[in-house]
Formats: structure tokens, sequence, C-alpha cells
């Protein structure tokens, strides 16, 4: 075990090493709250011209943000907004790749590499432009396309680029950890913070349905469920078909994201039995993760598809998830839009 993992582990115990660490988190909450008020009274770009939605969380690792920006995306669509997502992106991935310039817009050509895998996966949606400086890609984004309306990918933390309204999507299951700041714990900023925002998404599966925090919030969270067609997608050819293999059937589950217990749970819940193979985030697959002794048929989440699409392997498929939110979070999404439209 890495010390990063290890590290990792440590933080979702209530008392542990990591604990240690405690002074250089002090050190690290000062120069973040110096930051965030320097951009904020000095250096604060000026409000864009069309509403932005920052989607983002208060910890590392993974909370499930992608699928749910696909569900938004889709349910502005309908509700006849036009939807651009901005990107920081993930140079490399794994290859040593990244776009050549900033803003980089996200076509049909871009590789995983260039343009990092949510926002090659989100492209599919709606146009995506990717940048380190997040207010520089919503402007060339507003330049180049007819979007009126900005959801920013992660970027909570990211002050430069103004918002009108903050999600945050928490894991239900790993709640805060040990609810200490980098590196002592895994959050980005206190849980206060939570305070400021304007929604507080808790990601939830079928068997868990509340969220499991040790330090009391007087906000109730709304709800994220994650749910399986059952169906899975031929990875090379994007044929779908339903799961016809039994349940209790076993599969490799392999996964290059924030938090591969989640999708372990996806799987298990249409009625796999699952061997897991983790992989850091953002890996870069070259195949050979893939290959195994037995012919079990390997499964992986759709953010890791899109960098395994020229991979020459008849035996990998990708599992069909969509996030459902609660209505009641749509509806007071839609209200606080319509609001921006007549303000």
């Amino acid at each position: 075990m890495s010390f990063s993992q290890s590290l990792e582990k440590a933080w979702y115990k209530k008392v542990s090493w990591a604990l240690l660490l405690l002074p250089l988190s002090w050190v690290f909450r000062c120069i973040a709250y110096l930051r965030k008020a320097y951009i904020k009274y000095c250096v604060a770009n000026p409000k864009l011209n069309v509403p932005v939605i920052v989607v983002g969380n208060i910890s590392v690792g993974g909370t499930g943000k992608t699928p749910l920006l696909t569900t938004l995306i889709q349910w502005l669509q309908q509700q006849g907004y036009r939807p651009g997502v901005v990107s920081r992106g993930y140079g490399g991935c794994g290859h040593g790749e990244r776009a050549s310039q900033y803003p980089y817009f996200v076509s049909t050509e871009s590789s995983a590499g260039e343009a990092g895998d949510e926002p090659l996966l989100l492209s599919k949606y709606c146009p995506v432009m990717v940048d380190p400086d997040r207010y520089r890609a919503a402007k060339s984004l507003l330049e180049q396309t007819d979007c009126d309306l900005i959801l920013s990918d992660d970027g909570l933390q990211h002050y430069r680029l103004p918002r009108d309204i903050e999600i945050v999507l928490v894991d239900a299951l790993r709640s805060f950890g040990n609810g200490q700041c980098l590196p002592a714990g895994p959050l980005r900023e206190p849980v206060s913070r939570l305070m400021d925002v304007d929604f507080v998404i808790s990601n939830v599966s079928s068997t868990d349905n509340s969220l499991k925090a040790s330090h009391k919030l007087s906000i109730v969270p709304t709800l994220l469920r994650h749910l399986s067609s059952g169906g899975v997608i031929y990875v090379t050819t994007g044929i779908t078909k339903q799961n016809d293999w039994k349940a209790g059937y076993k599969v490799h589950a392999v996964a290059g994201i924030g938090n591969p217990q989640r999708f372990v749970q996806s799987l298990e819940q249409v009625g796999f039995e699952v061997e897991l193979h983790a992989w850091p985030d953002h890996h870069g697959f070259n195949g050979n993760e893939f290959i195994f002794e037995d012919d079990l048929p390997v499964i992986i989440t759709a953010k890791d598809a899109v960098k395994c699409t020229e991979l020459k392997n008849d035996n990998i498929w990708v599992l069909e998830v969509s996030a459902q939110p609660d209505e009641s979070f749509l509806d007071e999404l839609g209200k606080k839009l319509m609001e921006y439209r007549s303000g």
C-alpha cells in the first residue's frame, strides 16, 4: 500500500495517525482563507451575463459529480436552456498528453489526454470548454457558442469564477471522514462551508438513504440516487444489451475513479459478484489492465470508457447508470433560475 493510499484510509477513521498532521491542516486552512479573501476583494472577475452554476464538493475523491452533471444538462435542455460546461480538465490522464493551448474546446476529435476524461464524456451532451482558468473558459464558451447557462465541473474553490448557484455533492457513505482539512483529513474546506452554498446533495445508494455525518448540519441535504438499468454497453461498438447474466455472476470491475467502491455498489445492486481492480483516478489505460486468466466479463465506468474505445478487447462492457436527484431539488433549482431571468 502506497503512502497516499494509507493516508486516505486514515482519513476515514475517527482516530488515526493522520491527526499528527493537524498543524499542517491549520496552515492549509489559513492559506485557503487568505487566498479566498484576496480573490474576493482584490482580483474578483466581473459577473458573466448568463447564470453560472458550480457543481463541486468540499472533499477530495469522487462524489459522483459527473453523473449529476449529465442529468442536470439533460434536465436544463428540457427546460429550454442551452447549457455549456467549463472544466479544468485533467492534463495527461496518465499519458503525458495535454491540450496544446487553452482555452480548449472539446470536440469529437479530442482525446482524453487532451481534454480529460470527464470533459470528454460530458461533451456528448453539450459544448465543453477546458481551461485551468475557468473564468477564461466560460468567456470563451460564450463567445464561440450560443450557450445561455454555464455549468462548472468542480471549481467550488475556484473563486476567480463568479457564480450564481453553488451545488455541493457529499458522499453519504464516506461523509466527511475525520472532519479535518488537508492533509490531516479529506476536506478542501471546513464543513461549515456548506452553510454558504445553495444546495447540498447527499449521494446515496438504494440501500443507503441518509448522510452518515459525524458533524451535525443545520441543513437537510437532498438525495441523489445512482440507478442502474442493468444494461451494459459493449465498449468497441456502443451496442447496448440487457444484462442476461444470472444473479451472482462474477465479473471483474476495473475502475480508475476517485471512489471505486461506489461503482462496486452499483454492480452489486444489479446482482453481480464483483472482483474489484482499482486504479488511481484519471488513470490512462493501455489495455493490460483488462487482461485476466479467466474469461469473466470486465465491466468499467462510463468515465473510463471514453479512454478505452480504441482497445481491442471484446470482453469490456460499460454499466449503464443514471443519477436521479430529488424532484424538490430540481423544483428549487428551476425557481432560482427563473429569479435570475426576472432579475
